[in-house]
């Protein structure tokens, strides 16, 4: 349950000795929101992450239960105190405003589910705002660039999924109070956070779709999501997926151009 007081979190989920942690630490330290809780969950201890995290000031929490992507997501949700949870990866970054944004839009809409802004990339170091792939989001997300009242029909959150992953899980702030707990659907390696959006666009409530950038994806050779692609997994994933909103010949139909979007992946 929230603490009383603490109104946004960054859970930062952190694997490994990743250099870009440093970065979105100081991506959060930078907020225009003062008050965020911010702390580092992980399955992977170790003297280096300690390290960092006591050079922040930050307190690290170890997941010393089921781990995978999902388990973990879910772990890092559950030691936040804040009624508003954003999950950050650790090799993002967030802009100033992201968390004053977010808390902004969720007060102003009790009712809604989530929160998440638009997105880039980050590639060997820069900051990319548009590409191919990127716009191919953006056109899909249409269905959710309205008010918050029509943001709350069922027919428009799942238009916004229905052709591929458009919302960046890590851009997305979750109103803990009208969210499941854990919120995380377990299962996928890829694709856990589509078929999370897909499991919330069943509830009644808005998804708030802001069309600003207000976080940067990093676009590298190590990240889980360019494993994926790597050996195939993702492909089957995103099948599975796409079956839940079309029949079997339609939904590998679609797959198969959707496929052809993950070569932006490439660096």
């Amino acid at each position: 349950m929230p603490a009383a007081g603490i109104t946004h979190a960054f859970a930062v989920c952190a694997y490994g000795e990743s250099p870009y942690l440093p970065e979105c630490l100081d991506s959060l330290a930078a907020q225009t929101m003062d008050g965020s809780e911010v702390f580092i969950a992980t399955s992977t201890p170790s003297a280096w992450l300690s390290d960092v995290a006591g050079s922040y000031g930050l307190p690290v929490y170890v997941n010393t239960g089921a781990s995978g992507i999902g388990q973990d997501w879910n772990f890092a949700y559950r030691q936040a105190h804040a009624r508003f949870i954003t999950i950050a990866h650790q090799d993002d970054t967030y802009e100033p405003g992201y968390a004053a944004a977010a808390v902004a839009a969720l007060e102003a809409d009790p009712a809604s589910i989530i929160y998440f802004s638009d997105y880039g990339e980050l590639r060997a170091g820069e900051k990319v705002d548009d590409n191919r792939l990127l716009c191919v989001k953006r056109t899909l997300l249409r269905p959710l660039r309205c008010t918050p009242a029509q943001a709350s029909a069922r027919w428009r959150k799942r238009a916004a999924l229905r052709f591929g992953s458009a919302i960046c899980c890590p851009a997305v702030t979750f109103n803990v109070e009208r969210c499941p707990m854990p919120p995380f659907v377990v299962g996928m390696k890829s694709n856990l956070d589509w078929a999370t959006w897909e499991s919330l666009s069943r509830l009644e409530g808005s998804f708030l779709y802001d069309p600003a950038v207000r976080m940067h994806h990093r676009i590298h050779e190590e990240s889980a999501t360019s494993e994926l692609i790597a050996n195939h997994q993702r492909d089957a994933e995103d099948l599975a997926m796409l079956k839940r909103f079309w029949p079997a010949p339609i939904a590998a139909l679609i797959e198969r151009f959707y496929a052809k979007g993950t070569e932006s992946n490439d660096l």
